[in-house]
């Protein structure tokens, strides 16, 4: 099976590099390192260096990875962090997270030059994949290279299970090579096991993202912006939201300005390129609305201030009463539910949560997330809620305890590959190029 999935590899290779060149014109952060696609111009290492290498494949996962990174440099402060990704986006949240503390680059196409390029030139004493990107040539190269490779948080929805099954031979073959797979959860455990994972390397420790924490400060951040920006009004935001969904968001806020004529919507497009868009939309609409980067104190007779700057979407939620997560509405899979939780916000979501499903059942069991199918029922939600401090304030809470409570994945994490982060394998010198 690895042979035919090789061949259909070489043979789909010229598709891709068609598709990133493509995406490097229509994108202009696609630009950036392209050649490290291809296996090309990765930083290098200095001599005798450790590289713990950390995967997470765009957002959502780079910020999932913080709290174990954090734990990684500091007690391996001479080592050096490379993190890849796959998306500039999660580039992006790499340097707004860590500035010049850690390496960013792109991982390679799991072709094998490329693959075996990306190990000659990083040489990482360690390889750590948060969640599950299940790629054989990467998994298989660090196998042969005797490097040790982790799955993070690490889990296979139950629709996705079929899927795998399927391919059983191939995930087996890549799951062989010594990996230690910490799972979210026991049937996440299961899972693995059932697709070949080594019962004795695999084991339960939690979901890391639910040990993310915010700065200390940005309670307190949140309260100054907006009582410099915001005023006295009845504050809601719409935070990583997509094309098809602001249509939904703005017809809902028209809704709730005839029962809340001092509603403010904060409305914060997932990407930047989609900033102007929104902006149409919302002129479309007869909204009158102020700019993030105008920087000026949002106006009376303004009704929406549209969020068109990165890294300040953790400052909105900490700023208002009530949180929608976007990605939701339409079939994205929904964002992050732990950053408004963990300030205490009462959560809205749409019904596509598929993107971090465990999650998204913990909170509804709870109910600490209101789901809602559209403009009215949205609209209906948030005029309760406006109007009902109490059940504002007990959704809240019950967000902020499951968040809690389900904290200490890193440490349990940690414990277990102590045996892993230790070894010094003679400096690395062990670590050599595979024969092409």
């Amino acid at each position: 099976m690895r042979l035919a999935y090789n061949l259909l590899v070489v043979l789909g290779f010229p598709f891709v590099a068609v598709y990133w060149c493509w995406r490097a014109i229509a994108d202009q952060s696609y630009r950036h390192n392209i050649g490290q696609r291809f296996g090309l111009g990765y930083p290098m290492r200095a001599k005798n260096q450790r590289t713990v290498w950390v995967h997470a494949v765009s957002v959502g996962e780079v910020q999932a990875s913080a709290p174990l990174v954090n734990a990684i440099r500091a007690r391996m402060p001479d080592a050096r962090v490379l993190i890849t990704t796959v998306t500039p986006t999660g580039g992006d949240r790499v340097r707004l997270l860590f500035g010049d503390a850690v390496q960013h680059a792109f991982a390679p196409y799991d072709v094998l030059p490329a693959v075996r390029r990306f190990y000659t030139a990083v040489a990482p004493s360690v390889a750590i994949i948060i969640e599950t990107e299940l790629w054989p040539n990467l998994y298989g190269e660090a196998g042969k290279r005797d490097i040790p490779l982790v799955l993070a948080s690490a889990r296979i929805s139950p629709r996705s299970m079929p899927r795998y099954q399927r391919l059983v031979g191939l995930f087996r073959d890549a799951l062989s090579h010594g990996i230690i797979i910490a799972a979210q959860s026991e049937a996440d455990r299961s899972r693995f096991e059932a697709l070949g994972a080594p019962k004795d390397r695999t084991f339960v420790s939690g979901n890391i993202k639910f040990d993310f924490r915010h700065p200390d400060d940005l309670i307190a951040r949140g309260a100054q912006f907006r009582n410099d920006y915001l005023g006295e009004r009845k504050v809601w935001v719409a935070a990583s939201t997509h094309d098809g969904e602001e249509d939904i968001l703005i017809a809902a806020h028209q809704r709730l300005l005839v029962s809340e004529p001092d509603a403010l919507l904060i409305l914060v497009p997932r990407h930047p390129a989609r900033f102007d868009e929104a902006a149409e939309k919302l002129t479309a609409a007869g909204i009158s609305f102020d700019r993030r980067t105008e920087e000026r104190a949002v106006s009376a007779t303004y009704s929406v201030l549209l969020g068109d700057t990165m890294g300040e979407v953790n400052l909105f939620y900490a700023a208002s009463d009530i949180a929608f997560v976007g990605g939701s509405l339409v079939p994205v899979g929904g964002h992050n539910l732990l950053e408004p939780a963990a300030l205490g916000l009462p959560i809205l979501a749409g019904p596509y949560l598929y993107n971090a499903e465990d999650i998204a059942n913990m909170f509804r069991e709870v109910g600490a997330v209101e789901t809602v199918t559209g403009a009215d029922d949205l609209s209906n939600v948030l005029t309760s809620l406006f109007r009902r401090a109490a059940l504002r304030q007990k959704m809240g809470e019950l967000a902020y305890q499951l968040v809690a409570g389900n904290r200490g994945a890193v440490s349990r994490l940690l414990e277990r590959l102590e045996p892993v982060l230790d070894r010094r394998r003679g400096d690395d010198e062990s670590i050599q190029p595979a024969n092409d």
